[in-house]
């Protein structure tokens, strides 16, 4: 017997109970995320009352995790304890403008001490009041997490869309800039706690930060990655570790092409926003010759087609050649007039800048691009290093040294 669809009603309730599911969710994360800030917090004054406070500090976290263990269970470890101090020590302003300890010390009272006159949390004044609300305000946490969005969020503010985990990931970032660009990208395009961590160690805030100026890095560390122009959408190097392939010579292009496509979602997630996967092994022909592209993309911010070519080995001026000829081809062949002109990169295990540059020449080098590709995730050491040697070559270029 055929299936009997699901009814408009069952659809509805099934929409009420999932929207349900992912709004206790999202109070849960708040409430945790909350507590645990309060927590370091309360770990930071105290030991600034210590006169010794180095010693005094890991006496006093090994004491609280030891009670805390006893009494709440292992997730009050001392390393946890130490995320918990970190996290407000990184996080100052977490739920706004910091508040007087007068005022503080009365929340304590609103918070339930026995034998003591309530206070009442300050009242709601303006629809920021979430953001001026005292962080102590435990009561507050349902009305937290129901929050909508607000437009005047900043990086380095609460936000109910990233867990605790989220957070205790961004801790690794050293940076403020890049640290703020991280919180922006992972809400923008919702990545999970694992993504977060992937694309921290691929160090993506450096590799995307490489080529711009000081305007174009205060834009990552505000508005995050903003596709604006050619340049802005490829990255050296592409960091490929998830394909996991080996660093071989006997590995070939076919296969490298294969692994790809087997890990696209991971391979879209690397390239970033805007690509759309089009085609692979696209064939041309040309007065009887065959020719075949392997990944066509189409991106949707830059309303261009993108085509990648795969290169084992040394980049050579003939494989720059092969593809002015693709991008020139879909150019005159496939572009629409809604079309921007069609890109093109090549992924290379390495490659010579300045065969790249004479090769091209200025008109030819803004539509056709080299970068790349890492087969497994660099150490940070080695990507800084990389990038270092990169910055030193866009400097030779800039002032002809």
């Amino acid at each position: 017997m055929k299936k009997a669809s699901p009814s408009p009603l069952y659809r509805k309730v099934r929409e009420i109970l999932e929207s349900a599911r992912a709004s206790v969710v999202r109070s849960v994360n708040s409430a945790q995320v909350a507590a645990n800030w309060l927590i370091g917090r309360e770990i930071v004054e105290e030991e600034q009352k210590g006169t010794k406070r180095a010693e005094y500090g890991a006496r006093l976290i090994a004491e609280l995790s030891s009670r805390l263990r006893k009494d709440f269970g292992n997730g009050y470890s001392v390393n946890n304890l130490e995320h918990f101090r970190r996290f407000y020590l990184t996080y100052p302003d977490f739920f706004g403008p910091r508040i007087p300890h007068a005022v503080r010390g009365e929340s304590h009272k609103s918070l339930g001490d026995k034998g003591q006159k309530k206070s009442h949390a300050p009242r709601k004044q303006s629809g920021a009041a979430i953001e001026q609300a005292p962080p102590f305000a435990l009561s507050l946490l349902p009305e937290l997490s129901r929050a909508p969005r607000d437009p005047s969020w900043l990086p380095g503010r609460h936000h109910p869309n990233l867990s605790w985990t989220h957070y205790r990931t961004l801790l690794r970032v050293e940076g403020p800039e890049a640290r703020a660009f991280y919180e922006i990208e992972a809400l923008k395009n919702n990545w999970s706690a694992r993504e977060l961590e992937r694309q921290i160690n691929s160090l993506l805030y450096e590799r995307l930060a490489k080529s711009r100026d000081k305007k174009g890095l205060l834009r990552l560390a505000t508005k995050g990655h903003e596709v604006q122009r050619p340049s802005d959408v490829f990255k050296d190097p592409v960091v490929i570790e998830f394909l996991g392939l080996p660093e071989s010579p006997r590995l070939v292009e076919t296969d490298l092409e294969e692994a790809l496509i087997g890990n696209l979602q991971a391979f879209l997630l690397e390239l970033g926003k805007g690509f759309a996967f089009v085609a692979r092994q696209e064939r041309i022909t040309l007065d009887g010759d065959h020719f075949y592209i392997d990944l066509v993309f189409y991106h949707t911010v830059l309303k261009c087609f993108i085509l990648i070519d795969l290169k084992i080995g040394k980049l050579t001026h003939e494989d720059l050649g092969q593809l002015q000829l693709y991008v020139n081809y879909f150019d005159e062949e496939r572009r629409t007039p809604g079309d921007a002109p069609t890109l093109g990169l090549i992924l290379c295990t390495d490659k010579n800048d300045a065969v790249v540059r004479y090769t091209l020449g200025p008109d030819q080098a803004a539509k056709i691009f080299a970068s790349r590709y890492k087969l497994h995730l660099p150490s940070e050491a080695e990507l800084k290093a990389e990038l270092r040697r990169e910055w030193a070559a866009l400097r030779r270029e800039t002032h002809g040294a």
